[in-house]
């Protein structure tokens, strides 16, 4: 059964740094290709970032680029998003689902908050 859990969410000022992990499980992480996404209030889903299997290839959302990193360790199975410099319109629900460019939730989300 795949399991995805996020975490690492919070309430973090305008300028602040957060950073998300996703455990995983169920699936065979280090041949899959992750993302992450997140859902603002009354919006659809956005993609933010792609990695490929081995890490060495990565991809981001203009929205983001250069603020966000994204990286992963295959030996404990972990997913990892990196924020800097956040601002308000950061403020959602993240997920990492499985695959490159994916466009979907992952597992229950974490919430982000920034306060301007």
């Amino acid at each position: 059964q795949v399991q995805l859990v996020e975490s690492g969410g919070g309430l973090v000022q305008s300028g602040g740094s957060l950073t998300l992990s996703c455990s995983t499980s169920g699936f065979t992480f280090s041949t899959s290709a992750m993302s992450w996404t997140r859902q603002a209030p009354g919006k659809n889903v956005e993609w933010l970032s792609s990695i490929s299997t081995g890490g060495d290839i990565t991809f981001y959302a203009d929205s983001v680029k250069g603020r966000f990193n994204i990286s992963r360790d295959n030996t404990r199975n972990m997913l990892y998003l990196q924020m800097n410099r956040l601002r308000p319109d950061d403020t959602a629900v993240y997920y990492c689902p499985i695959g490159w460019g994916s466009r979907s939730k992952g597992g229950q989300g974490t919430q982000v908050t920034v306060s301007s």
